[in-house]
């Protein structure tokens, strides 16, 4: 960190912080408010993310806070078991991503496949879009998905009532405004978020001519927004649905937090992410979002791909917009509470439907055949029709179907050679997403500047999750300048020799 302050990247990082600052400010209430708790629980977590989470992370220039991916659980926890059952829960998940840390268990996070995180991320996308459609019109959402898309047209029929169709309008000006400004930005202010333009847009509409429409309440002082947790918190940290309800934030948070650290790695060619740091560094940010009681964070890739995208070089990017945070929380708290909540659900739309990537599906199925697309498919559905966790371990579930042909085969063997300046890595039996972890780590430990030859030419099989960590890894080396030859490529794998 000293040396980030010393060098000559400091410019960069203070640039990149105002611009990630931005981005974070609207994204952090929004998921509050699609979390079913008040704006500033969202920005307690922003800013724990990025001073602690900041200093501790394992990865450089991944940015952490609440994540749309965490709303829909954290409402039903809100919904079924009260505000207070947030904190004991997260605390508890902290330790348990800490321990996980320190086990050395980050690596096995990346294993899970693609088609179920995608899948994932696509259903809370979904429920987001049916949950904050209501918020457009002033209105609360229902206590399930399908509920909430069930009620749709009966939101657009009642627009007879005047104040509810302000709110929408109100909401579609966001939209509009969000979309319209990433559409025909300068090249000058591309860095310039549509998000925030969207916002700033809807309250001036709505300041200018007095709406009557909800708007964001925020207290005084951000210190009056810590909730400490109460006496009875090792009673609640031994009750089994706290329990059961930690572990699968500490699940999916972990995962999302790692798939989102490896996407972040494929679009710089600095350090790569430290995956178990990483994970211990979210648990204690989960933990003092607990103790703050506060919402649970994961590294968010729209934050981080806006941090990567505006230039930073090191962690002190993530750190300093955690302080801007924390800044304009203790000094214009009053600017917050002119924002409509229309424009946040607004917002949130956008994201959610953004979430739903078709594009990914079409990938899956042109690369790898139909079954990941079912796992995508089915992950997604369950997601919406039952809960996250269902939905993730059906998705787990059917991918196990991928072994099934070769369960009597599936060591993994990995010989090294080295030809002069070339270093030959030869595979051989089966790459499963059971031996990810191993594959993953020999591969990093590849020399950087050697050309490299991946001999492939009695590897029997290799799976879709497998494949595309091959993809990336070599996606990386080749940007990097460096050398990659496949070589006895047949099957799926002829597609990564292109």
């Amino acid at each position: 960190m000293l040396k980030a302050l010393s060098g000559g990247t400091f410019s960069r990082d203070l640039t990149a912080s105002i611009v990630v600052f931005l981005v974070a400010m609207p994204l952090c209430m929004g998921i509050a408010v699609a979390s079913g708790v008040p704006p500033e629980k969202g920005l307690i977590t922003g800013i724990i993310g990025g001073i602690i989470v900041g200093l501790l992370a394992g990865s450089p220039l991944q940015v952490s806070g609440p994540a749309a991916g965490l709303a829909v659980i954290v409402f039903e926890i809100v919904r079924e078991q009260g505000l207070s059952a947030l904190g004991p829960i997260l605390i508890l998940a902290g330790a348990i991503q800490v321990v996980a840390g320190l086990l050395r268990v980050g690596g096995w996070f990346r294993a899970i496949s693609p088609a179920v995180v995608h899948g994932m991320l696509a259903g809370i996308g979904v429920l987001i879009v049916v949950g904050q459609f209501h918020v457009l019109f002033d209105d609360k959402p229902l206590s399930s998905g399908l509920a909430n898309l069930v009620a749709m047209p009966g939101q657009i029929f009642g627009l007879s009532n005047q104040d509810a169709a302000t709110a929408f309008a109100i909401g579609l000006v966001t939209i509009g405004g969000m979309l319209g400004w990433e559409k025909i930005r300068p090249a000058s202010m591309k860095l310039l978020p549509g998000a925030l333009v969207g916002v700033v847009l809807a309250t001036l509409v709505a300041f200018l001519f007095s709406l009557p429409v909800a708007r964001v309440v925020v207290p005084e002082s951000i210190v009056a927004a810590v909730t400490l947790p109460g006496e009875g918190l090792l009673q609640q940290l031994m009750n089994p649905t706290i329990i059961t309800t930690a572990v699968a934030i500490a699940f999916i948070a972990s995962a999302e937090t790692l798939l989102s650290a490896a996407a972040v790695d494929r679009m710089h060619n600095g350090v790569r992410t430290n995956y178990n740091r990483e994970l211990s560094a979210q648990g204690v940010g989960n933990l003092l979002c607990g103790v703050a009681g506060a919402l649970p964070m994961t590294g968010v890739i729209v934050r981080s791909s806006a941090n990567v995208q505006a230039g930073a070089k090191t962690r002190l990017s993530a750190i300093m917009h955690g302080f801007w945070i924390l800044g304009f929380v203790a000094l214009l708290p009053w600017l917050l509470r002119e924002i409509p909540m229309a424009a946040l659900a607004g917002i949130l739309v956008v994201t959610g439907v953004r979430l739903v990537s078709l594009d990914h599906a079409k990938h899956l199925l042109h690369r790898y055949g139909p079954l990941p697309v079912v796992v995508w498919a089915a992950t997604l559905i369950m997601v919406v029709a039952t809960d996250l966790l269902t939905g993730v371990l059906v998705g787990i579930g059917l991918s196990l179907l991928e072994l099934l042909p070769h369960a009597r085969r599936l060591k993994l063997g990995m010989d090294d050679e080295q030809r002069g300046d070339t270093h030959e890595l030869a595979l051989h039996g089966t790459a499963t997403f059971l031996t990810l972890p191993k594959l993953s780590a020999k591969l990093e430990a590849v020399p950087a500047e050697r050309p490299v030859i991946l001999n492939v030419e009695r590897l029997l099989h290799i799976d879709h999750t497998c494949a595309e960590m091959v993809r990336e890894w070599m996606d990386r080396r080749r940007g990097a300048g460096t050398s990659v030859e496949l070589s006895g490529a047949a099957g799926r794998l002829r597609n990564l020799a292109a």
